[in-house]
């Protein structure tokens, strides 16, 4: 199979300077691996992330699945010419983490000229499905 990167990501870059004052730095988001045709990571389940019943929070879920495929749709561009814009997001919760790490792993469903659909599938430390998210992002000029 050949990958789907037009710039392969990188870890090192992505975890330090590129999440320093963000969302995924306050979450606790670490990318953590990259294949031909995905990318994945993890998020804490802590107070950082978890809603009243001591349970990862919906959104927080969501910020995690959009911020594997946008991460993910950023670099099967061409940066220098196009941006991805976050355009719609859905999650379907199928069960509760209470500790441990949330593991994400974003696929692309379709890669065109002018959108991108991504699947991001959740789990929990035993590998069990816990949400499945759709991300569609918006290719558009610099």
């Amino acid at each position: 199979m050949s990958s789907i990167w037009h710039q392969k990501p990188d870890l090192e870059l992505i975890n330090g300077s590129m999440n320093k004052g963000t969302i995924s730095e306050g979450l606790g988001i670490q990318i953590t691996e990259v294949g031909d045709d995905y990318l994945s990571g993890t998020m804490p389940a802590d107070a950082r992330t978890f809603q009243p019943y001591g349970i990862v929070h919906g959104g927080a879920n969501v910020v995690l699945a959009e911020t594997l495929g946008s991460i993910a749709g950023a670099h099967v561009i061409d940066m220098a010419s196009t941006r991805c814009l976050g355009q719609e997001v859905s999650a379907t919760h199928l069960r509760p983490v209470s500790a441990g790490l949330v593991w994400g792993t974003a696929r692309p469903i379709h890669l065109g000229r002018r959108s991108h659909v991504w699947e991001i599938r959740l789990t929990n430390d035993q590998g069990k499905l816990t949400c499945i998210s759709k991300l569609i992002l918006a290719i558009v000029p610099n």
